[in-house]
């Protein structure tokens, strides 16, 4: 006798449907089950300028680096999410791009990005650089950040950098800009007010679930994490007009007797970018991959043999499939 299939007469649909709706169910059962325990969570997104200090604070809230960081202006160009955990409490930090007037289709990409951000998180940060006068540029993220609905915190990044009279200024033009619930002054460089800042953020967090699970402390692929680490040196090292220009991919990754051998293709958009990148008999290309190689073996806790490749593809900023295989597209 034939076995009745109760799922055999759905179609595709219904059972997306019927998945989609036990998925929803386990996770209000997780979240029930967290208040009762008084566990709370929540994403938390970093949002500003280019330069704001995004990136620097992930990394200081971490405890480690994962982000990169350079003075280039837009060195963010990937969402990346951070976990910090506390007793009873999981953050979920999303670092995104800077908020700018875009000049390209990358451009564009990110700023959709960053905004994607600001309806879906529980804690906007808005990050301003306490050291550099309040500009349009800052009005016009505030803007954005006036009509989310999540808890919003102004954060005044670099505090270092600048006088407590500057400081109090600073504060008095960003509440001209939007409302906060809350606001704090801090130095990640310098670690000067993160760890408050992480406690500020966890005293607004919902009752939730562990988004993430404990081994696991950003959501960033490992090819992913290569590329963004072998984009930061080439950005430390390289000339004005070389960095906008410049995209890499990771294109593979093995390990064979305990040594990761890792292959990435850097793209650039003229051949003098090419030039440069390389280097004198091939200097400059030798020196980002030892920076590189040292940041990857710091992550990866073995050794690296990092080969890297550069090529042109004029006008890639303009290609949305350039963007979307460089990983920069904004639902990448």
């Amino acid at each position: 006798m034939q076995e009745f299939d109760p799922f055999a007469t759905m179609s595709d649909e219904e059972l997306d449907a019927m998945v989609a709706a036990s998925a929803a169910e386990d996770a209000g059962a997780q979240a029930d089950a967290a208040a009762s325990q008084g566990f709370r969570s929540g994403f938390v997104a970093l949002v500003g300028r280019p330069n704001a200090g995004k990136s620097t604070l992930l990394n200081a809230c971490l405890g480690t680096k994962m982000a990169i960081t350079s003075p280039v202006a837009q060195t963010t160009r990937r969402r990346m999410r951070g976990v910090v955990r506390r007793d009873g409490v999981q953050i979920v930090f999303v670092d995104t791009p800077g908020l700018h007037k875009p000049h390209d289709s990358l451009g564009s990409e990110l700023n959709k990005s960053a905004l994607a951000e600001l309806g879906d998180v529980d804690v906007l940060c808005f990050l301003i650089d306490a050291s550099q006068p309040i500009g349009r540029g800052d009005a016009w993220v505030a803007e954005r950040v006036a009509k989310s609905t999540a808890k919003r915190i102004l954060v005044l990044t670099k505090a270092d950098l600048t006088t407590p009279e500057q400081v109090l200024a600073q504060i008095k033009a960003a509440h001209e800009l939007c409302d906060f619930d809350d606001e704090i002054v801090l130095s990640a460089t310098e670690h000067f007010n993160v760890d408050t800042f992480i406690d500020l953020v966890a005293s607004y967090l919902p009752a939730g679930p562990k988004w993430f699970p404990d081994n696991m402390d950003t959501d960033v692929s490992d090819d992913m994490l290569v590329a963004e680490f072998v984009r930061e040196k080439l950005l430390l090292r390289t000339r004005e007009e070389v960095p906008h220009s410049v995209g890499v991919i990771c294109d593979s990754m093995e390990r064979r007797r305990g040594v990761l051998h890792i292959h990435a293709t850097i793209y650039v958009e003229r051949e003098g970018q090419k030039g440069i990148i390389i280097g004198k008999k091939g200097e400059m290309l030798k020196h980002v991959g030892i920076d590189a190689r040292r940041d990857l073996e710091r992550l990866f806790g073995c050794k690296v043999f990092l080969e890297l490749e550069v090529r042109v593809q004029a006008h890639w900023r303009e290609d949305e499939r350039a963007i979307r295989r460089l990983g920069y597209a904004a639902d990448e």
